[in-house]
C-alpha cells in the first residue's frame, strides 16, 4: 500500500543475478581452470585450512555423489550451481558453502540470515521502482583474514630482545651504542668480515628515543601483518628489509657506522603498501590506506631532502637504509605475504618482484665482497 515502508526479504537467487558470484565461487574451485571441477579439486579445498575444523570426512563424497548428474566424475559450472540450489544438499553443505561464499563476497550492513545461504542481503528500492530488490557486496575480505591463533609474537620477541640488549648496555652506563653489546654487534666498517653485523645492527640503539621510536614503529605495523600472514612471513620482510639496509650503506657510504632496526621499520612500512597493492579488491578503504601509508613516505623522503640540501643539518640519519628497507619490504612484501585473490598480473608482478629482490641482493652482496677498492681506508 502507498505510504507503506517496505521491508528487507529473503529472495530466491535466479541464474540471471546469480552467475557472476556463481561464476567467481566456481573458478576458485577450479584449480586447474579446465573449466571443471574434479574429486579430487574439490577435496583439496575441502580439506583445506579454512575447513579443516569444520567439514566431516565424508562430505566430500555425498556432494559428489548428489551433484554429479551425469557421473561424470566433474561438476561443471550447471552441476555446480545445481548443487548450490539442491535442497538435498543444504543439509550437507548449506552454512559451509554460505561461509565460503561470505569469505568471497563479505557484506556490510544488515544481513539476511533466514535464508539457506546466508551472506546475502537483499535491499528494497526507493518508491519508484519497489518492485525490484537486488544484492549488494563489499569488500572486505582481508579484514575478515585477521586472527589471534597463532599468537603474532614474533615482532614482540624482536622488540624484547632489543630492549634487553640495549638496557644491559645501559646498565653500564652506555646508551650511545658504544656498550659491550653495541659493539660487537653493530654495523661496523671495519669488521665488515664479521658479516653477522649485515643483520645483528638491528638490535643496536643509539639512544633512548631511537629505541621507541623503532619499537612503536615495529610493533604498530608489524603485529597487524602478523595477524594476516602469519609471523614467519612478516619476519622475512622485516629481515630482508634489515639486510637491504646494511648493504645498501656499505655500499653508497662506505665508512659509516650503522645501528637501529630502521630498515627493518622501513620494510614493515612498504609491506602494508604490498599488501594493499596484492590485496586492493579485497580490502575496505585500500585506497585510504595507500595514501597514508604513501603520505609518510613523502614525509620522510621531504624531510630528509630538505635537511641535507636546503638546512645543510649533519643528521647521524640513514637515509639510504631507510630506502633499501623500504624497497626490499616492497618486493619481499609482494613475493611473500598472502595473496588473498591471485589475478594474472598480479602473478606477473609477482615474478618481477623476486626477481628484482634476487638480483639486487646478489648484486650487493657480490660488491661487498669483490670489490674492495671501495672499501680501502
Amino acid at each position: 500500500m502507498p505510504g507503506q515502508r517496505e521491508t528487507a526479504v529473503s529472495m530466491p537467487l535466479t541464474p540471471s543475478r546469480s552467475d557472476l558470484y556463481w561464476r567467481r565461487i566456481f573458478e576458485k574451485y577450479d584449480k586447474d581452470k579446465d573449466g571443471r571441477i574434479s574429486y579430487v579439486e574439490l577435496k583439496e579445498i575441502i580439506n583445506s585450512r579454512e575447513y579443516e575444523h569444520d567439514l566431516p570426512d565424508n562430505v566430500v563424497d555425498k556432494i559428489m555423489s548428489l551433484a554429479d548428474r551425469d557421473n561424470s566424475g566433474y561438476l561443471d559450472f550447471n552441476e555446480f550451481v545445481a548443487m548450490m540450489h539442491n535442497p538435498d544438499l543444504k543439509a550437507v553443505f548449506g552454512h559451509f558453502v554460505a561461509r565460503y561464499v561470505h569469505s568471497i563476497i563479505p557484506q556490510r550492513g544488515p544481513v539476511d540470515t533466514t535464508g539457506p545461504w546466508t551472506g546475502f542481503r537483499a535491499v528494497s528500492t526507493s518508491d519508484h521502482a519497489r518492485s525490484k530488490s537486488y544484492f549488494t557486496y563489499t569488500d572486505g575480505t582481508y579484514e575478515e583474514e585477521y586472527s589471534c591463533w597463532p599468537p603474532a609474537v614474533c615482532m614482540i620477541l624482536i622488540s624484547l630482545v632489543e630492549i634487553v640488549l640495549f638496557c644491559y648496555d645501559a646498565a653500564e652506563g652506555n646508551t650511545q651504542a658504544n656498550g659491550t653489546i653495541a659493539k660487537l654487534f653493530i654495523y661496523n666498517p671495519h669488521k665488515r668480515q664479521e658479516a653477522w653485523r649485515f643483520i645483528t645492527y638491528m638490535l643496536v640503539h643509539v639512544g633512548v628515543v631511537h629505541l621507541l621510536v623503532n619499537l612503536l614503529v615495529q610493533l604498530f605495523l608489524g603485529v597487524p601483518l602478523e595477524m594476516v600472514h602469519r609471523w614467519w612471513r612478516v619476519t622475512l620482510v622485516y629481515l630482508a628489509g634489515v639486510a637491504a639496509g646494511s648493504l645498501a650503506t656499505s655500499l653508497t657510504d662506505p665508512k659509516v657506522y650503522l645501528a637501529g632496526a630502521s630498515g627493518g621499520v622501513y620494510a614493515l612500512i612498504a609491506a602494508h603498501v604490498a599488501t594493499i597493492i596484492m590485496n586492493w579488491s579485497e580490502m575496505e578503504f585500500a585506497i585510504i590506506q595507500l595514501l597514508v601509508f604513501l603520505l609518510l613516505a613523502a614525509v620522510d623522503i621531504g624531510t630528509a631532502v630538505y635537511d641535507r640540501y636546503w638546512s645543510h643539518l649533519n643528521q647521524n640519519i640513514g637515509y639510504v637504509a631507510h630506502l633499501a628497507g623500504a624497497l626490499a619490504g616492497l618486493l619481499v612484501g609482494i613475493g611473500v605475504l598472502r595473496n588473498l585473490e591471485k589475478r594474472k598480473w598480479e602473478k606477473r608482478l609477482w615474478w618481477a618482484a623476486v626477481l628484482l629482490y634476487c638480483s639486487l641482493m646478489l648484486a650487493g652482496i657480490l660488491a661487498n665482497i669483490f670489490w674492495t677498492a671501495r672499501f680501502q681506508h
